[in-house]
């Protein structure tokens, strides 16, 4: 067995939050769990205790929590964590009043602000009394079409501490993408800035919100904030205020916290999918809460003081899973523009600057610095830094490489899966195992993750689907307009009865990790024998002429063929040496059934706001069919290069 790329030393391992918690367990429950292992089947076998403990642990606020940790266990979806339980997501958030920093704020070269927690409650405050004064009561919602800002988490805290519904997308958005988003859920107050700087350059909001206003009636009032001028100019943005006048006429004061349900809607996120209308997935405060604490302070190793960073915009969920670092009394760093402008190492310059201790981003950045070689352990200190965490799609072995070889060697490096629809993990971190390459570390506690085989049979070290065979507290309380629950039930019910199917493409390793191979609706099938797009990736990518691949499933002759699509390095070409060598190294490494019948050069791929590579979409623009939430994705554009390709008809 290979060694692996990182082990934390005993010292670390003792102090880890998740070692204090084992031991708490052990003591409170009288059981033995002498490795994360038997941690991990405590966990999924005796859920009321967990639960109930990690409440505890992680200090959750409430006015009640109730004698009963779960209801109706058997079922899924059906089954209620806490039932009783009476608390506010806010108030949690919202934990301390001091004058140490909170929130750490910048928009590339162009604005740095910073919050203490004494601030923050105060401008959450105003804007509390504020909305209420408006008529915003439980159950509203209230929308923000925000740049990543201060401002989106005074909002957010403000609107969920009166038991509203947040909800919110990036200006990047276009006016449909808003449309079809906002247009579901028909916010009764919509906040956004007037703009945002991306490479070095201001983007107008304001013409674009004032578009989309036209068609959401529902809308009572729009917040505008500055962040591109002083005093923007709103006079086109029918029904608005400037946030300063609308908070102006309250004095900071003690914050009536409502209290709620466990399961209370706190936010509405949106699936990135682009076959039709994004799915408005309703999460619950309890669960969210729940799950993320335990997430950040089990799996994340986050301590009060502690700096937590990821690179991610409103219109993504790892937005909402940041934020709620401020219940383990971090300090929340926000950062908004180009991770690379003015050049690629702003985000580690920012490191240093400001002292983060976990770092967060997407796998498809880190596979962006590698191909360009920056090397971050020669120029910068980046002695705070504890954990790095990648999520997004499925970091290739080579990034765990590079992490390794060019950012630092002692870091726990992180690859975390899960998604909207959870808004958390299923798998994860763990501060203390050790890191395998190409190997997301652990099953999290509290979920009980596992792989099934087509006959729907438990598997290790065999490919297969994700699942989630015990129901978890941040199960999506529902979709929106979806009274029947028949959406709900079909995105992910309906493959195996009684048990959550993720959609994801795994494999469980002997180390008791996971592989993730990319989507399964996107696995490549020719001849019936299935393989993740990631293995092709994986393998394509090892080579210098390559930025970046697509790779599809093409319907050909009653079978599947698979196309593949390169994006080259300025100044390499697509010859037949270059497409053979492509073509070994997969059939050599993945199998001969899945060498690409066609490899194609392109000069874009198109992607979701939040970065992801769309396969489905290209399948669908290969095949003739329209792609209908084009919205969703971040260049729509780049789908024109994929239509009537002449060699895909031969």
């Amino acid at each position: 067995m290979s060694e692996p790329l990182w082990k934390p030393s005993a010292e670390r391992i003792a102090k880890a939050n998740i070692s204090v918690f084992t031991r708490k367990l052990e003591l409170d429950w009288d059981v033995s769990l002498p490795d994360y292992a038997a941690l991990h089947a405590f966990s999924i076998e005796e859920i009321e205790k967990f639960w109930s403990s990690t409440w505890d642990f992680c200090g959750v606020i409430a006015s009640e929590k109730g004698d009963r940790i779960l209801v109706d266990g058997e079922k899924m979806p059906g089954a209620q964590f806490f039932p009783d339980a009476r608390l506010n997501f806010a108030q949690n958030l919202l934990r301390r009043r001091d004058n140490t920093l909170a929130v750490l704020f910048r928009a590339e070269d162009q604005i740095e602000r910073q919050l203490t927690w004494r601030e923050l409650y105060n401008e959450t405050s105003r804007l509390t009394q504020a909305l209420r004064a408006l008529g915003v009561g439980a159950g509203d919602r209230v929308a923000g079409f925000t740049p990543n800002c201060p401002e989106a988490i005074i909002a957010m805290l403000a609107v969920s501490s009166i038991g509203a519904i947040w909800t919110s997308c990036s200006p990047d958005f276009g006016v449909q993408g808003v449309l079809d988003r906002f247009g579901q859920v028909e916010p009764k107050v919509l906040f956004t800035a007037d703009g945002y700087h991306y490479n070095g350059k201001p983007q107008d909001s304001l013409d674009k919100i004032a578009a989309a206003l036209a068609d959401l009636p529902s809308v009572q009032l729009t917040v505008v904030f500055p962040l591109l001028e002083d005093d923007p100019a709103i006079g086109n943005v029918p029904n608005s205020a400037h946030w300063r006048d609308l908070i102006a006429a309250h004095d900071p004061e003690v914050i009536d916290f409502a209290q709620l349900p466990f399961n209370h809607p706190l936010y509405i996120l949106y699936s990135s999918g682009t076959t039709g209308a994004p799915k408005c997935i309703v999460h619950g405060a309890g669960g969210t809460l729940l799950q993320h604490l335990k997430e950040q302070q089990l799996h994340c190793n986050v301590k009060p003081g502690d700096r937590a960073f990821y690179f991610t915009t409103c219109g993504w969920m790892m937005w909402n899973w940041l934020v709620t670092f401020l219940a383990s009394e971090a300090t929340v760093v926000l950062y908004d523009g180009s991770p690379s402008y003015p050049g690629p190492e702003v985000l580690f310059d920012y490191t240093d600057a400001v002292g983060i201790n976990l770092f967060g981003t997407s796998a498809k950045y880190i596979d962006a610095l590698g191909n360009i070689g920056l090397k971050p352990m020669e120029t910068h200190k980046l002695s705070s830094l504890h954990t790095i965490l990648s999520t997004g799609s499925p970091l290739v072995p080579e990034g765990f490489d590079y992490i390794y070889e060019n950012i630092k060697k002692d870091v726990c490096l992180s690859s975390i899966a899960g998604g909207t629809d959870i808004v958390g993990c299923f798998v994860g971190g763990n501060p203390a195992l050790p890191v395998w390459r190409g190997e997301i570390q652990c099953k999290l506690t509290g979920m009980a993750t596992d792989v099934f085989d087509a006959d729907g049979q438990s598997v290790v070290g065999e490919k297969g689907e994700l699942v989630c065979t015990k129901p978890f507290p941040s199960m999506p309380v529902k979709f929106w307009n979806d009274g029947d629950m028949t959406k709900y039930r079909g995105a992910y019910f309906e493959q195996y009865n009684n048990i959550w199917h993720h959609g994801d493409f795994v494999e469980l390793t002997e180390n008791g990790g996971m592989i993730i191979f990319g989507r399964s609706d996107a696995t490549l099938n020719p001849g019936g024998v299935r393989i993740g797009t990631a293995e092709i990736y994986r393998q394509v990518e090892q080579f210098e002429e390559v930025l970046e691949a697509i790779c599809i499933g093409q319907e050909w002759n009653d079978d599947t063929r698979v196309v593949l699509f390169v994006i080259l390095r300025s100044g390499d070409q697509l010859d037949e040496d270059l497409i053979q060598r492509i073509r070994r190294q997969i059939r050599l490494n993945c199998s001969p059934r899945h060498m690409p019948a066609k490899v194609i050069a392109v000069t874009d791929i198109p992607r979701t706001k939040s970065g992801k590579i769309t396969e489905l979409a290209v399948r669908d623009i290969v095949h003739g069919r329209e792609v209908k939430n084009k919205e969703a994705l971040a260049n729509a554009e780049a789908l024109e290069l994929y239509r009537e390709i002449a060699a895909l008809q031969e």
